[in-house]
C-alpha cells in the first residue's frame, strides 16, 4: 500500500500547486489519477490474502450526491447535461479519494507520515507565496502566461482559497503542539513549520479565512479544556501560543503596512459582502423554483443569470456560499445528503476524541476536526469547498478526524 499512500499525497500536492486544480488542464489528471489509484488499489487487495476493505459511514451520503447527479441526467432535470456530467466526474473523483484515504492511512506510522508531509507541504507552499507576495507583480510562479486579473496568493488564483488551503493544514501543527503529538525534541522544528504558514494567512489578508483561523483557535482551546487531564498539557498549549506571537511578529517584520493596507481596502476584482448577499439570495430562489433535486449539479453558472438581483456585468460561476450553491443545484435531497454528512462526520470525530487512545491519536483528531470547523465557517462567504484541492484536503481531513483511535507507544521519559 505504499505506493497507494505516495500515489494520494501526490494527487492532493499536484492539485494545490497546479493553481488549485480550478483549469481544465489541472482537473483532468486529478480524475485520471483517482481513477488510476483505483485499480491499483484493486490490484493491490486482490493479491493480498488478507486484505480488508474499510467501509466508513460517511461513504453513504457522498454517494448520495453522485445519485443525485445521475438521477438529474436520466430524467432530464439539469439545465445543462454537460455541465452535470462535467461535475459529476469531479464528484467520482473525490468519492474515489476519500475512499482510498480510509483504506491506506490505518495504522500509527502511516498516520504520522501524513501528518508530517501536510504540516511540511503546507510550510513549503506558504514560503513560496510569501516570497511571491513580495517579488511578483500579479503572475502566479513568477510566469508571465500565469498572469490573472483576480487576487492570486501562493499558487491559488484567489486569496481566499489560498486562505482556506491554510486553514485546512495549519491546525495540525498547532494541535500536534497543544495535545503533546510530537516529542519534545522535535517541539523547535513544529513552531518553526507553523509559523511560516500563520504569517502567510494574516498577509494574504483574507478576511473570510482570518475569521475562519480565529474560530479554529477557539474550537481548539475548547478540545483542550474539554479533555480531562488539560492542565498537564499546560507547557505545550502555552508552545502553541507562542507561535501565534511569534507569527505576528514575522508579519511584522516583513511587512505589516501591506497587510493592513489589503485587509482595510477592496479591489475592484474583490466582492463585497453586499454581492455576496445577492448572490446568496439569487441561488435561495433557484431553490425555491427547484426544490426537489435542483436545477442541476455544477449548473449553476448556466442557471444563475436569470436570477440575478444585482447585475454587475461579471459572469458568476459560484456565489460565494457552498451551502446555498449545493442547495440550488441539487435540492432538498442534496441539503439532506450534506446535513447526514457533516452530522455523521461530527458524531464519529467526538466519539473518537473522547475515547482512550495515545497523545498523537488525540491531536491528530483534535486538529482534523478544528481544520473541518473552520473551513465550514468560511464557507458561508465563500466556495473553497468547490475549488478541488481543497475539497480533497477537507475530505483527507474528514479522514483524519474519523480514523481509528491509537494507543501511545511512547516512552514516558520523551514527553514533555
Amino acid at each position: 500500500m505504499s505506493l497507494l499512500r505516495v500515489g494520494l499525497c501526490l494527487l492532493v500536492a499536484g492539485s494545490v500547486l497546479a493553481l488549485g486544480g480550478v483549469e481544465v488542464w489541472a482537473e483532468s489528471p486529478i480524475e485520471m489519477g483517482a481513477a488510476a489509484l483505483f485499480v491499483l488499489w484493486a490490484v493491490l487487495i486482490a493479491f493480498k490474502p488478507d486484505g480488508h476493505v474499510y467501509w466508513s459511514p460517511l461513504n453513504w451520503p457522498l454517494l448520495g450526491f453522485l445519485g443525485i447527479g445521475l438521477l438529474q441526467l436520466a430524467f432530464h432535470l439539469t439545465a445543462y447535461t454537460f455541465l452535470t456530467r462535467t461535475q459529476l466526474l469531479k464528484l467520482a473523483a473525490y468519492f474515489l479519494v476519500f475512499f482510498l484515504m480510509t483504506q491506506a492511512f490505518r495504522t500509527r506510522g502511516e498516520l504520522t507520515k501524513l501528518v508530517w508531509f501536510l504540516v511540511i507541504f503546507c510550510f513549503a507552499v506558504s514560503l513560496i507565496a510569501i516570497i511571491q507576495h513580495f517579488t511578483s507583480t500579479g503572475e502566479i510562479y513568477w510566469a508571465e502566461a500565469l498572469r490573472t486579473e483576480g487576487d492570486p496568493f501562493g499558487p491559488y488564483v484567489n486569496r481566499n482559497h489560498f486562505a482556506g488551503f491554510v486553514e485546512l493544514t495549519l491546525p495540525l501543527g498547532l494541535a500536534m503542539m497543544a495535545f503533546r503529538g510530537v516529542h519534545r525534541d522535535q517541539l523547535p522544528l513544529m513552531v518553526l513549520l507553523t509559523i511560516v504558514p500563520l504569517s502567510a494567512l494574516v498577509l494574504s489578508a483574507s478576511r473570510g479565512g482570518i475569521v475562519g483561523f480565529v474560530f479554529e483557535m477557539g474550537v481548539l482551546v475548547l478540545l483542550v479544556l474539554s479533555h480531562r487531564g488539560h492542565r498537564r498539557k499546560s507547557p505545550r498549549v502555552i508552545a502553541a501560543g507562542i507561535v501565534l506571537l511569534l507569527a505576528l511578529a514575522t508579519v511584522t517584520w516583513v511587512g505589516a503596512d501591506q497587510a493592513i493596507a489589503r485587509f482595510s481596502t477592496l479591489k475592484s476584482s474583490e466582492v463585497n459582502l453586499g454581492r455576496r448577499l445577492s448572490m446568496a439570495r439569487g441561488a435561495a430562489h433557484i431553490f425555491l423554483d427547484h426544490p426537489i433535486l435542483g436545477c442541476g449539479t455544477g449548473t449553476l453558472v448556466d442557471v444563475f443569470p436569470a436570477y440575478e438581483t444585482a447585475y454587475d456585468g461579471k459572469l458568476v460561476d459560484h456565489v460565494h456560499n457552498d451551502y446555498m450553491e449545493t442547495l440550488a443545484e441539487t435540492g432538498f435531497l442534496g441539503g439532506l445528503c450534506g446535513l447526514i454528512f457533516l452530522g455523521l462526520l461530527y458524531r464519529e470525530a467526538r466519539r473518537i476524541f473522547a475515547a482512550e487512545q495515545g497523545h498523537f491519536s488525540r491531536a491528530l483528531h483534535a486538529g482534523a476536526i478544528t481544520a473541518i470547523s473552520g473551513i465550514l465557517l468560511h464557507s458561508l462567504v465563500d466556495f473553497n469547498l468547490h475549488i478541488p484541492a481543497n475539497m480533497m484536503l477537507f475530505l483527507l481531513q474528514a479522514c483524519l478526524a474519523t480514523a481509528p483511535p491509537l494507543s501511545s507507544q511512547w516512552p514516558l521519559r520523551r514527553r514533555l
